[in-house]
């Protein structure tokens, strides 16, 4: 074979694999896009840094827990928390406090707040009055309320649990004689536990969180005042990514579930 046939055959060869090696669009699926199989990337931004919550604090024991598993499902993001009273947490976004998302325990206080996105109602909470275990002040229901001889706590009437707390006063047409006005549910549920008082008014899912240091009772004009929690992205979060997957994550099917088991029921 000459020189020149064999060169020819070389190249030949070589071009035939090059077009074995060529791009073939078709059997390619561009990063992104969805697979042959169904599935499909994410194109939502990669979250990182840290996340402030701002939260009432009838969502400690809740939120806590989604924080936690938040962080496991985004290794190395930071959940940090700030629980308190609805209406003081919103004077503080107002002022200007590094928040990126915000969780009321009312809706009242969720319009308070100017830098909010859209809210989204996300559960809803009943009144149960709180007694030490074994009931030592003889509570039976409502009207002790208005006992003087009663040591009673109640939540502070610009927070939301205090403000629901009225509604049921009013509903019963009694008059309250309490001994403090805590500033968050969780001070009056810990008047309680501490057998500093004989009974307050709280959250149904305080009572839970406490069971074996305060004991509940349900009365009928809890629902004259049952509480919608709003949820919300803050429009100058520090971290608008980490604040709309929290927020999202809270909404899933994952934070329902955490939420109803606490004793949240569905908005």
């Amino acid at each position: 074979m000459s020189r020149h046939t064999t060169f020819a055959a070389l190249a030949a060869v070589a071009a035939l694999t090059l077009a074995g090696c060529g791009d073939n669009s078709a059997d390619k699926t561009p990063v992104g896009s969805s697979s042959p199989s169904g599935g499909t990337s994410s194109s939502a931004p990669a979250v990182s840094g840290t996340i402030n919550v701002f939260a009432a604090a009838s969502l400690t024991g809740t939120f806590t827990q989604l924080g936690k598993d938040f962080e496991a499902a985004h290794p190395g993001v930071k959940v940090t928390f700030n629980f308190g009273g609805s209406s003081a947490l919103a004077q503080q976004i107002n002022q200007g406090a590094p928040a990126d998302v915000f969780a009321s325990a009312a809706p009242k206080n969720m319009d308070q707040v100017t830098d909010k996105g859209t809210p989204a109602n996300f559960v809803k909470n009943t009144l149960e009055i709180a007694v030490p275990t074994g009931n030592p002040g003889k509570i039976t229901g409502l009207k002790d309320f208005a006992d003087k001889a009663k040591k009673i706590a109640l939540c502070a009437p610009q927070v939301p649990c205090g403000a629901a707390a009225d509604k049921v006063f009013k509903a019963a047409g009694i008059t309250p004689q309490p001994d403090s006005l805590e500033q968050d549910v969780k001070a009056a549920l810990t008047k309680v536990s501490l057998g500093e008082v004989d009974a307050a008014l709280v959250y149904k899912t305080d009572v839970l969180s406490a069971k074996g240091k305060v004991d509940g009772i349900e009365f009928p004009e809890a629902s004259k005042a049952v509480n919608e929690y709003p949820i919300a992205t803050l429009s100058k979060a520090p971290n608008a990514d980490g604040a709309k997957a929290f927020v999202d994550f809270v909404l899933s099917d994952k934070g329902k579930a955490v939420l109803t088991a606490a004793g949240f029921s569905a908005p």
